[in-house]
């Protein structure tokens, strides 16, 4: 029974850290003036536990969290955060709006990017679900698309281990 307990907590571990996106902000062109990020926000989708990065010129860059109304008027006093770094990663770790801008001056040459986090990720779709039932007893496989798929599979693949762990010691 403790082997059980053991191996569920740890494949729940594992699975809760390999669903997490790292978004890196301008994709190839990364964090500098005269990009739309606004553009490149809209096509990225943010949950709860994900990254967002910023790759720029360390000494010609940093990275400031904001509010609202320093995100438009670029203006950093206030800030909520301040990264230097030039590889720079920042949890999302609450679901709200959050506003990064460049400090130093790059802000009003389009270097501010405002993201959406959601807190969890949407059901799966019927489309991409599908499971194999072959017996009441035994555990079907199911493959799952999105953020908690792999959590589930895990203990789908721990619950089935561990059926299999007391008919063996049955015969």
């Amino acid at each position: 029974m403790a082997l059980h307990v053991f191996i569920l907590i740890v494949t729940a571990t594992i699975a809760t850290t390999v669903s997490a996106t790292d978004h890196i902000v301008g994709a190839n062109k990364g964090w500098n003036p005269g990009i739309n990020y606004t553009i490149w926000s809209n096509n990225q989708t943010f949950y709860v536990g994900d990254f967002i990065s910023f790759r720029y010129q360390k000494a010609q860059h940093n990275v400031l969290q904001v509010d609202k109304v320093g995100y438009n008027n670029c203006t950093i006093e206030g800030a909520l955060g301040n990264w230097s770094s030039g590889k720079d990663f920042i949890l999302l770790d609450k679901s709200k709006r959050y506003y990064f801008i460049c400090g130093i001056g790059g802000c009003s040459n389009g270097m501010k990017v405002s993201v959406l986090v959601h807190s969890i990720s949407p059901p799966p779709r019927s489309d991409v679900v599908s499971a194999v039932h072959s017996s009441e007893k035994s555990a079907a496989p199911v493959t799952f698309h999105g953020n908690f798929g792999s959590i589930l599979v895990f203990v789908g693949l721990s619950m089935t281990i561990c059926m299999l762990q007391d008919l063996m010691s049955f015969g």
